[in-house]
């Protein structure tokens, strides 16, 4: 099987049986995300353990890659600390704008790195994560603002 068909399982399986589909009730914090030219819409809701994520899901609509992209971030975040999630969104964002960004030691995410070759679809897979740094931005906060990717 060839590396690139073997991503495009990953992503396929992600976007059939996302993992960590859902809300967490209570959460810790929570942030709405909006791709309007996709069309993609979701939410995150996380709860904290100090600087450590201990749980995480995600819900709501959108194309494939949005979907796969979430299921992938969650399950590569949970239990993860701040600055851990902050150098692994870097990480994602270089495999996904960058041609020669490595995509050692990011596991499945690696999946993600056909992307690339669709620039209107970087959007797609990087909104989970833009929302994902909001809601930790907003974890103290009382009121969570809206992301999107314009």
């Amino acid at each position: 099987m060839e590396l690139n068909e073997l991503y495009r399982e990953v992503i396929l399986d992600h976007n059939r049986h996302p993992r960590n589909f859902g809300r967490l009730d209570p959460a810790d914090a929570l942030a709405n995300g909006h791709n309007p030219l996709c069309g993609d819409k979701l939410t995150v809701t996380l709860n904290l353990q100090g600087d450590v994520i201990s749980d995480l899901k995600f819900d709501g609509n959108g194309c494939a890659i949005s979907v796969a992209s979430a299921s992938l971030m969650t399950e590569a975040v949970k239990g993860r600390d701040r600055s851990s999630v902050s150098a692994m969104f870097d990480k994602v964002h270089a495999l996904l704008t960058q041609a020669d960004a490595p995509s050692t030691d990011l596991g499945k995410l690696a999946a993600l790195s056909g992307v690339r070759e669709f620039p209107a679809r970087v959007k797609c897979a990087s909104l989970c994560w833009h929302t994902l740094n909001a809601a930790l931005a907003n974890a103290d906060a009382a009121d969570a603002a809206a992301v999107s990717t314009e």
